[in-house]
């Protein structure tokens, strides 16, 4: 894992994800989580590195390209950050990112809402 670039700013969390998918790098994927980070994808919640390997592990066995994101300024907070992505199908993806102790951003909560909610 140390020779993986970090997120020096919760904006490089997407950059690197898309990234790292498209390699079909399970473990980088995880590296961008906090240890106890909750994911929420459709009807599937990971909690911790364990379950989110898991997810991961599964998603890149059945999928193997991820079109890039759109993503937007990160709202900041101190050491909090959100983050948003919006996906070429109309998911949007929002993460709650923390600052580290070393300076580098890792999410701690991530909700992928697979289809956008239409009203009218």
């Amino acid at each position: 894992m140390s020779d993986r670039e970090p997120a020096r700013e919760p904006e490089d969390l997407a950059r690197l994800f898309h990234a790292r998918a498209n390699a079909g790098d399970a473990e980088g994927l995880v590296a961008l989580y906090e240890p106890q980070a909750v994911l929420a994808a459709g009807d599937v919640v990971a909690t911790g590195t364990e379950e989110i390997r898991r997810f991961y592990t599964d998603l890149l066995a059945r999928k193997s390209d991820f079109p890039e994101p759109e993503t937007l300024p990160a709202i900041r907070q101190g050491d909090l950050a959100l983050t948003f992505a919006r996906l070429p199908n109309g998911s949007i993806s929002v993460e709650a990112a923390r600052r580290q102790n070393d300076g580098t951003w890792r999410w701690a909560i991530d909700q992928l809402k697979i289809k956008p909610v239409s009203k009218g």
